[in-house]
């Protein structure tokens, strides 16, 4: 489905690279966590349209949360724009306003993170909150 150039895939790994440099190893795994999270839920409507969900929350264990906003204090628009050039390559549809929701929390699974996406429609970052289904 992808049809990147060679060119876009060396500035692809490139940036990847220097993601992984700067924030280490756990947003590098967030971001393929996220990606996994949209290819495993992506569905096929036609040959020329896959649509993924729109709304994904970031569960992120408090050292982690910590760390990542020690970094960078916008760590949901970075994976939110992470995955739109994801959406962008594989060129998906998403349902809706794509918004990544990071909050922390004390019961993840991994002891890292935790990925869930859904289909909410009129999406925004700020007003994003899953439900506990």
């Amino acid at each position: 489905m992808s049809t990147l150039t060679g060119w876009e895939r060396t500035l692809e790994r490139a940036g990847e690279a220097l993601w992984a440099q700067f924030f280490r190893r756990d947003p590098v795994e967030l971001v393929d966590a996220l990606r996994r999270e949209c290819d495993s839920n992506a569905v096929v409507c036609s040959q020329s349209r896959v649509v993924v969900p729109n709304a994904y929350d970031v569960e992120l264990a408090e050292h982690v949360h910590d760390e990542l906003a020690r970094n960078t204090g916008q760590v949901g628009q970075a994976l939110t724009d992470r995955l739109a050039q994801h959406g962008e390559h594989q060129g998906y549809e998403w349902a809706g306003p794509l918004a990544v929701h990071v909050t922390k929390s004390c019961d993840v699974p991994n002891g890292r993170y935790r990925v869930t996406s859904t289909v909410m429609p009129n999406v925004s970052a700020e007003g994003f909150q899953p439900s506990n289904v």
